[in-house]
């Protein structure tokens, strides 16, 4: 595509898709001012998480902590406990550590450089570009998932998305939009470019073209091929590993225990476990070691989740017990729901109600 034709493009991206952001913008919880404290915490729930699933933890998550001080300073219980559910407990640590870093450094204000923000922990290119132009109004695009789908169509980008030279490309590119014709609105443009994203040219099943402020300028509309873009490198199939989980019930507790610090869901809570999958008799059997008392099988089902990389195949074993050694913790149904956090990996195979 010739430059002058693409410059022509880059200054009519803005005045259709501003207007059209204006009018059909979703009503989201973290829109609702420009405070960077609350645009981060959206940015970093979002990710790899549906909209509506953030939708009550976000807003539970500021009841709880009001501000980057009161994250900074959250025990680390209270912490994994607001984020249970979310997954990719990363981020919430990421998060605290990034607070901890702003209260040190910038004596509680959030910084206003995209290097400053890009800096913290936790936040990389799309986080820091989205931050600094949705609250500060500088000219750094936020480019995601979202964005690269809608610029790969646009122009009928072929390269693979994958690539990190490739995302900083159509980064550097979006920024001279940002710079020349975004005319002070960059927080609006990076929105509405994640909005038409998330709405329109949406990632699962046929885009909505019909609905689309920028159709008349796209290449992969006019030529018919908007299903091949974006393109992406074949994912490789997940690892399977099987457990054995056990709800171990002593009167009305039930133990649990601490996962390593580092690794998979480090430092969260866990149902005790056994790798392999195991029938009944080796499922009461194989928990001797663990002097548990004599074992009453209650049930046992099978649990499936799944991370990025990985599934997990779980036999969930249920058995009444009559000793609580102390090599477990022993928590209420009442501390199991308030206070402990135990990943959906776990949570999942306690027994329904």
């Amino acid at each position: 595509m010739q430059k002058k034709r693409i410059s022509g493009i880059y200054a009519e991206i803005p005045a259709l898709l501003l207007p059209w952001f204006a009018e059909n913008q979703r009503d989201l919880p973290w829109r609702r001012d420009r405070e960077p404290y609350h645009v981060w915490l959206s940015e970093i729930m979002l990710q790899q998480t549906r909209v509506e699933a953030v939708k009550p933890y976000y807003v539970r998550f500021l009841e709880a902590l009001p501000d980057i001080a009161a994250l900074s300073e959250c025990p680390h219980d209270t912490l994994m406990k607001l984020w249970e559910g979310l997954g990719y407990y990363s981020r919430a640590r990421n998060l605290q550590k990034a607070a901890q870093q702003i209260v040190a450094e910038y004596s509680g204000e959030f910084p206003r450089s995209y290097a400053e923000i890009r800096s913290l922990a936790g936040i990389g290119d799309y986080t820091a570009g989205a931050i600094a132009s949705i609250c500060f109004d500088l000219p750094e695009p936020a480019v995601d998932g979202n964005v690269l789908r809608v610029w790969t169509r646009l122009f009928c980008d072929s390269r693979c998305t994958d690539d990190a030279a490739v995302k900083r490309s159509i980064r550097e590119n979006m920024r001279e939009i940002y710079t020349k014709y975004a005319d002070g609105k960059c927080g609006q443009l990076t929105q509405a470019f994640m909005e038409l994203g998330a709405t329109v040219c949406v990632p699962n099943g046929a885009p909505h073209c019909e609905l689309c402020p920028l159709r008349a300028l796209c290449e992969a509309h006019k030529s018919d091929s908007v299903s091949i873009f974006p393109v992406r490198k074949v994912k490789k199939a997940r690892r399977i590993e099987e457990y054995t989980v056990y709800i171990l019930q002593c009167g009305e507790r039930i133990a649990v225990q601490k996962r390593p610090k580092t690794g998979l869901l480090a430092g969260l809570w866990e149902l005790p476990h056994l790798d392999g999958k195991r029938d009944a008799q080796a499922a009461v059997s194989d928990i001797a070691a663990w002097e548990t008392g004599a074992a009453e099988l209650i049930s046992m089902r099978n649990c499936v989740h799944i991370f990025t990389h990985i599934e997990w195949h779980m036999t969930a074993v249920h058995l009444l017990v009559t000793k609580k050694p102390a090599r477990f913790t022993w928590v209420t149904p009442e501390q199991l729901a308030a206070e402990t956090a135990l990943p959906t990996a776990f949570r999942i195979c306690l027994p329904k109600e």
